[in-house]
């Protein structure tokens, strides 16, 4: 599993915009910025629909404020399906990306195994990243959701 200090994998993840889908590398996504990144089980899942997501969108502006460049959403889904999941709940200030083969997930050492609900998947976590590097990792225990929530992730900035 990825620790603090350790500098992301290279890998790509996608987003659906407006010009299409965009196929992004992780060193265009983190150079040169201060990123919160969460990550869910699915989009439109319970706790995902209910809490994780409205908590990051309704705390983005003071996310921001303490010297955030931009807040990413990512989940083991396609492109398509985040981009619905983020215009249901009207997160215009989180981008919605998408691991759809989970490579990026698995890299990171986050991964599990939900056989019953879907197959390979991501645990549920919040990191913060500066320039590629993990500088605060927060990582759920099943079933858990503590560490990774917006106000969790807040206090640590």
């Amino acid at each position: 599993m990825i620790e603090q200090g350790q500098t992301l994998p290279a890998a790509t993840l996608s987003e659906l915009t407006s010009e299409g889908m965009q196929t992004l590398s992780t060193e265009a996504l983190f150079a040169d910025k201060k990123v919160v990144l969460f990550a869910v089980p699915g989009a439109f899942t319970p706790t995902c629909s209910n809490a994780h997501l409205p908590e990051f969108i309704t705390l983005a502006d003071k996310i921001t404020a303490k010297g955030v460049d931009a807040i990413y959403c990512v989940s083991v889904n396609d492109a398509f399906v985040m981009k619905a999941w983020g215009e249901a709940h009207s997160a215009e200030h989180i981008r919605m990306l998408a691991d759809g083969d989970a490579s990026f997930t698995k890299a990171l050492g986050l991964d599990k195994d939900t056989a019953g609900f879907g197959g390979v998947r991501s645990k549920r976590y919040a990191m913060i990243v500066e320039n590629q590097t993990v500088t605060g990792l927060f990582v759920e225990q099943d079933k858990e959701f503590v560490v990774s929530r917006a106000e969790a992730v807040l206090e640590k900035l």
